[in-house]
């Protein structure tokens, strides 16, 4: 049975969707069986691998709002190693829509139950907001996946993702859990990124991941190509940084699995850095 994750963060520009699309080629290049998910209106991990959203014949809001099966609207993300249920710009009356709908939290949950089975991993790319798609998202993973900048205010944001997810688990998904979070746009120069990044180590531990994905031209370019940066450029650093961030993911799914130590959010505060770093 496949494991799905939530790649998850309400603050945009922290890397989440250029996460979901390399992690997934990623992972599929180690021959595993992927399915991305994308639940972001703006569609860009679509456009990411090389499909054009105005052209799709159906796409995840078909799937969410008018009952059609998962499976039939799942196609081969172009020349990527991964398959994906895309998005187009319908998904944006979602939000709206699904507030009228029964279940209207479980919608994502019911409709990838029948083929959770054909995957290894589930990436789900949620908008950068906490709405009812990301909800949908969140009911429906077994973990999330938190991309996230090493600055102060990404460090703000991360406190009420926390307690969303607690929100989520006590009311609608028991099993949800964080599974990482991952240093995104990192650079060692940088004072302050290095500051966050000891105060996530120290609170966080082993559910920070040791890989850390650097500032890094190629992948910057590669979504203006239609394609993620181990196609664009596999020697790359950001390319061979998220061949071992797929490494890391899969190591860590050989261990045995740890009892969830209650709310992640508890005790949890950043810390105001010096104001000459801000």
């Amino acid at each position: 049975m496949g494991r799905i994750f939530a790649i998850a963060n309400q603050k945009g520009g922290v890397g989440k969707t250029t996460t979901s699309v390399n992690l997934a080629e990623s992972l599929g290049a180690t021959r595993k069986h992927v399915l991305m998910v994308d639940l972001d209106p703006q569609a860009n991990a679509t456009m990411g691998c090389g499909m054009d959203k105005h052209e799709l014949p159906q796409s995840i809001y078909d799937v969410l709002l008018r009952g059609s099966p998962a499976g039939e609207v799942t196609v081969p993300a172009g020349e990527c190693k991964f398959h994906i249920l895309p998005a187009d710009s319908e998904l944006t009356a979602a939000e709206v829509e699904l507030l009228e709908m029964e279940s209207r939290e479980r919608r994502l949950a019911q409709s990838l139950e029948p083929i959770r089975g054909n995957y290894d991993y589930i990436l789900i790319d949620c908008p950068p907001a906490l709405n009812m798609l990301t909800v949908n998202a969140l009911v429906a993973a077994d973990s999330v996946l938190i991309p996230m900048q090493c600055e102060y205010y990404a460090l703000e944001g991360l406190s009420a993702l926390l307690n969303t997810i607690d929100s989520i688990r006590r009311s609608a998904n028991p099993k949800l859990h964080v599974e990482g979070l991952l240093r995104t746009m990192y650079d060692t120069r940088n004072s302050l990124s290095n500051d966050v990044s000891a105060q996530l180590q120290e609170h966080f531990k082993d559910r920070l991941y040791r890989t850390i994905i650097p500032r890094n031209v190629r992948l910057a370019e590669a979504p203006s190509y239609g394609m993620p940066v181990l196609q664009y450029d596999p020697g790359s650093r950001g390319a061979v940084a998220y061949l071992a961030l797929a490494g890391e993911i899969i190591r860590r799914e050989s261990e045995t699995m740890r009892a969830d130590g209650g709310s992640m959010a508890e005790g949890w505060e950043p810390k105001v850095p010096p104001e000459e770093n801000r």
